[in-house]
């Protein structure tokens, strides 16, 4: 290997070391690393940025317009709430979540399945309090060792498929082939994500879980006309142990339920008393079914897509202290209305527009997008602040964006479009039929995951353009070439390698001539060479850069680098040991 081999190396060990031993973000390493090689001619400018014009980072990037739609028009809300259920313990959870997620990845391209799920499961998480790091990475293993077990799992297998019967046309594989290995595997990561993720992952607590919210509220929701949780008890209806919220009471006309038994059940028009923090009442308004009272806010004029929720602090200049909400005219002077008052911790009950306004109250509002523009640095408010993700679900529109989501992934796994057209066009369908606006849609876009996927494709292609990669894959299956199962083994830890580095796809094919080569030297059978090179292009656990899954639960996990290192090397090392030993019994050489 040359100096420009040896440099790209180094480039990469030096930017692990950053990643596992610093708590400098993923995005700066990266691209220093292939800034570094830029600048020492390793790689030309338009190297460096060759993973900006990649069409998976391209396909990510628009995947995240399609989940955040899927999030506003009620369809994640749908899965967290009917599909994931409610397990009592996290191991229930995890195996509630890996099994599905297995079995779609085997006959689905597993990128559009997790970008469905990732905000379904961070939801299911905050409403069973479980740490959403303790599930994230989960997510990603079982979409990812699901592919392995169909020869349509993942186009890695296609790919490798296709370029084994190119060498020769006898030699390909059948749909359910790869299941041989691949259902073992599967079995394996649930088993070991089960004994190991509570002692390898972050248990991460979301800061008002774990220092409250002094900001109570009490806040009035009615079960709406045909609901669809009118005729459910309290529990089944999920509004029973919701984080940082309690049902009070219940207000059933003009009676008052002020012990409510989990098995109460509810009724058109009743109306429930909630008392908690300001995020338990964003997910209160997302329920379905269930609606603000409107005598308490006095409904507003404009159109719900086109609200949010804003909380302010009442300043001593507020132009109607010691005036009822009522006869101050609140909505009518502001174009907003108060849900709900919090006072020094105090709950204030009773109807809104009775209570009088003091200086240092805190009000919870529901107001046009435009509000907190114009009233940011009025000297009506102490501090006006919009309340993240408040916008109210568009229920209606859940039907649309299903259609839309089915649609795409048919569409991709079907072979009729690539990943990347289908998720284009379902973004633009998300955006015509206004299950997206175009403000949240740029809004939605994770620009530091692309950036980490954009810097880790150049210094992969580094290490393949310099002869790096080929030159340490060569050496070491050069060391083992005198046993079949050894070379069997290096085959694999040298793909599962290179796919932590680079892409899966890169890697198996960057693996497939030097698979070859050692095939012809041993005079063995080529295909279980090739198994082991699907399998093992699969199987990066590793890191969160060498597979697209993994980089989707990258940021809504809240993880660092080393979480992967510690959890998925010991797992790829399991997948492993599983592959070279099944695989010469199913496929002799």
């Amino acid at each position: 290997m040359g100096i420009e081999a040896w440099l790209s190396i180094s480039a990469v060990v030096a930017c692990f070391g950053c990643l596992v031993f610093s708590r400098i973000p993923a995005d700066i390493v990266l691209i220093g690393g292939v800034a570094a090689l830029m600048f020492l001619a390793v790689i030309t400018p338009q190297e460096a940025l060759a993973g900006l014009s990649n069409e998976g980072m391209a396909t990510v990037a628009v995947l995240f317009v399609v989940a955040r739609a899927l999030s506003l028009s009620g369809v994640v809300s749908w899965i967290s709430q009917s599909l994931l259920g409610r397990p009592k313990h996290l191991s229930g959870a995890q195996l509630r979540l890996m099994l599905p997620v297995a079995g779609l990845s085997s006959i689905l391209n597993n990128t559009p399945v997790v970008a469905m799920l990732v905000p379904a499961v961070g939801e299911w998480a905050r409403r069973i309090q479980l740490p959403v790091s303790q599930l994230m990475i989960p997510l990603s293993y079982a979409a990812i060792i699901g592919g392995t077990c169909t020869l349509v799992g993942t186009s890695t297998n296609l790919v490798i498929n296709g370029m084994l019967m190119e060498v020769d046309s006898d030699s390909g594989l059948a749909m359910f082939d790869l299941a041989w290995v691949g259902v073992p595997c599967v079995i394996a990561v649930i088993i070991y994500t089960l004994l190991c993720s509570r002692f390898l992952l972050p248990s991460k607590a979301a800061v008002h879980d774990k220092f409250g919210d002094v900001r109570q509220y009490i806040i009035e929701m009615v079960v709406d006309e045909g609901s669809p949780v009118a005729g459910l008890s309290i529990e089944d209806a999920g509004l029973r142990n919701l984080p940082g919220v309690y049902l009070v009471e219940i207000d059933r006309d003009g009676r008052l339920l002020t012990v409510v038994s989990p098995r109460e059940l509810l009724r058109q028009g009743d109306r429930l008393i909630f008392a908690g923090d300001v995020d338990s009442v964003v997910e209160l308004k997302n329920i379905h079914g269930l609606k603000l009272a409107e005598d308490q806010v006095f409904k507003l004029d404009s159109s719900g897509d086109e609200r949010c929720l804003v909380e302010v602090v009442i300043s001593p200049n507020f132009p109607k202290l010691n005036l009822s909400v009522q006869k101050g005219k609140f909505r009518t002077h502001y174009g907003a209305a108060i849900i709900a008052v919090s006072r020094e911790g105090e709950h204030l009950k009773g109807r809104i527009g009775d209570i009088r306004l003091k200086p240092g109250d805190t009000l919870l509002l529901e107001a046009h997008e435009e509000f907190v523009e114009q009233q940011r640095y009025a000297r009506d408010f102490l501090l006006v602040s919009q309340i993240e993700n408040s916008k109210p679900i568009q229920h209606h529109r859940r039907g649309t964006a299903m259609i839309i989501l089915v649609a795409m992934v048919a569409a991709a796994s079907l072979g009729w479009l690539s990943m990347f057209q289908a998720a284009l066009l379902a973004s633009a369908g998300m955006l015509v039929t206004r299950c997206i606006s175009v403000q949240e849609a740029r809004a939605s876009i994770d620009w530091q995951v692309l950036l980490v996927i954009a810097a880790s494709i150049g210094l992969g292609g580094a290490l393949d353009k310099t002869g790096a990669a080929a030159g340490i894959a060569e050496i070491m299956v050069a060391s083992t070439a005198s046993s079949p199962i050894a070379a069997l083994a290096t085959i694999f830890l040298l793909t599962s390698a290179f796919s932590a580095l680079i892409s899966n796809l890169a890697a198996a094919v960057l693996m497939f001539p030097i698979m070859l080569a050692t095939c012809e030297s041993l005079s063995v059978d080529v295909i279980p060479f090739a198994v082991t090179v699907m399998i093992a292009a699969s199987a990066s656990f590793s890191t969160p850069i060498g597979y697209q899954t993994n980089l989707m639960v990258y940021g809504p996990g809240d993880y660092r680098f080393i979480d992967f290192i510690k959890m998925g090397v010991p797992l790829t090392v399991v997948v492993g040991m599983i592959t070279v030993a099944i695989v010469p019994l199913v496929w002799s050489f």
